[in-house]
């Protein structure tokens, strides 16, 4: 009876709250300043949280085409305002930037990132620049990239070996999970100078699984963090698998840490990532990094680094099955530029425009991040002549802006060639080109944006190179999404693959 009694107070009490917030704080200001963009209007307490279902960026998406490029909905006792056409975004990630380059407080950056120790939820500021600094040097940035590409030609080959004794047995290759297993050993390489699996089977599964866990909980539009005085209800059951989940990373990544601290004599004179960061727990900043910081960078780093690149390589290669034409286009142009007496390698990428057109078709049709990760108005400000108050919480919908008619011709087919000719050609999805901005811009683009288009241009345009792809018989594709921090396949590719170079480009 007492749960009962605190239960109802706790719900009075965020009524009272929100009816505060909506009438009374807002009367105090002058109307004429403070017109705030057009919007749903929402539930009494729960605002617009019911509207989004279970593809918010969908139901956003649509939203916009009632409301406009910029909407304000009313999101429990707080704000938050969406963008979803190239001006809107380009407005609040360029113009607005530094005002919108903080996180807003929540579950995921507490309960999974180890209190926004990391590099992805921490606040704008000296330990997120020391970080993203130490990182670009030594794993995202141009000149370490070259430095590993030697590791990703060994791992795609571990890769290429592995699905040609499938096609031997002519059993389907279960794309997404091929592909974490191989990017997680290629980070591993990298950070712990060894890989993470041996073999795939069952431990590489559940890592799979653990990152495609979070990515999916670390993406839902948790109650508590728009109603933080009933957070600890819980009402969805999302803060407590967050609890189990953390603790399942925590122990894989504590161990290994330990490992790597065993083995720190092999590596004397050739330093790894991990032992540069170690390196520079002190350092001329004046910045402290704890073993926590260091811990949740790790994880930033195996799960981004997977999953994000992951499910556009595995898109595009459904998009090319759902259109054989593409795929055989594809085959052509790599054909007359390589042949098939070897691999392709990262050299050959620049003579690839098709490959490239497909890469950034993907990126379009279906961004691994549909909603960036959200940002918050340090200031109150003013956007398209509308009213942005302090605390507002930002969400720029990528999805919405791939899918915009008025910028894409025939937005819902996947055309590469839209890329190869006319004002689409010099279109670049780095961040500065807003009709493409799969990566996020600004201050906090995605920090392995220049990773994750090498991964995908290599690894995909490898896969297409090396096989001849096809669905198992009467099996459709399935071309359903599910909605997470990345924009997942509902249902896991799983396709037969033929080889079609000479048998000793498998064993370089």
């Amino acid at each position: 009876m007492a749960i009962d009694t605190s239960l109802l107070i706790e719900f009075a009490a965020a009524t009272l709250l929100f009816f505060i917030t909506r009438f009374f704080i807002r009367s105090l200001l002058p109307k004429s300043s403070r017109k705030v963009p057009p919007g749903p209007k929402g539930w009494p307490l729960v605002g617009a949280l019911p509207l989004l279902g279970n593809m918010p960026h969908v139901a956003l998406a649509k939203m916009a085409k009632r409301y406009g490029p910029v909407m304000f909905l009313k999101m429990g006792t707080n704000g938050m305002v969406v963008a979803s056409t190239p001006g809107a975004a380009r407005a609040f990630l360029k113009t607005l930037d530094i005002n919108f380059s903080n996180r807003p407080p929540n579950a995921g950056a507490t309960l999974l990132a180890y209190h926004a120790q990391d590099m992805v939820f921490a606040d704008y500021g000296a330990r997120w620049k020391l970080l993203r600094k130490l990182s670009n040097l030594h794993m995202l940035g141009g000149k370490a990239l070259e430095d590993w590409s030697q590791v990703r030609a060994v791992e795609l080959g571990h890769m290429l070996r592995a699905m040609l004794e499938l096609s031997q047995r002519t059993e389907p290759v279960v794309v997404p999970e091929m592909l974490t297993f191989s990017m997680a050993n290629m980070i591993g390489q990298v950070i712990l100078s060894r890989r993470v699996f041996e073999t795939k089977g069952s431990e590489s599964n559940e890592f799979k699984d653990m990152v495609v866990e979070l990515m999916t909980t670390a993406g839902y539009f948790n109650i508590g963090d728009f109603i933080p005085s009933i957070a600890w209800l819980d009402i969805q059951g999302i803060q407590h698998g967050m609890k189990h989940l953390h603790r399942k990373f925590d122990r894989l990544l504590t161990k290994m840490m330990e490992e790597h601290t065993a083995s720190a004599h092999e590596r004397k004179g050739n330093p790894d990532f991990l032992d540069v960061i170690m390196a520079n727990q002190e350092n001329s900043t004046g910045e402290k990094l704890t073993i926590t910081n260091i811990k949740a960078l790790l994880l930033n780093l195996f799960t981004a680094g997977t999953d994000t690149s992951s499910s556009v390589i595995e898109w595009s290669l459904a998009e090319m099955l759902k259109n054989p034409s593409i795929l055989k286009r594809a085959h052509e142009e790599m054909d007359q530029v390589i042949g098939r007496s070897r691999r392709l390698v990262e050299s050959d990428l620049p003579k690839l425009p098709y490959l490239q057109a497909i890469c950034k078709e993907s990126f379009r049709k279906h961004p691994s991040t549909p909603l960036n990760l959200p940002r918050v108005s340090t200031q109150a400000c003013e956007v398209n002549g509308y009213y942005i108050p302090k605390n507002t919480r930002l969400s720029v919908n990528i999805w919405a802006i791939g899918r915009d008619p008025d910028v894409w011709e025939s937005p819902e087919e996947f055309r590469p060639e839209r890329f190869l000719s006319g004002r689409n050609a010099k279109i670049d999805p780095r961040g500065n080109d807003f009709e493409l901005i799969p990566f996020g811009a600004g201050r906090r683009i995605c920090a392995g944006t220049r990773m994750g288009i090498v991964l995908v241009e290599y690894i995909l345009g490898t896969l297409v190179h090396s096989f001849d792809w096809k669905m198992p018989d009467g099996v459709e594709i399935n071309m359903d999404e599910a909605f997470g921090l990345a924009l997942q396949k509902a249902v896991s590719l799983s396709a037969m693959v033929t080889p079609r170079l000479h048998q000793s480009a498998y064993a370089v």
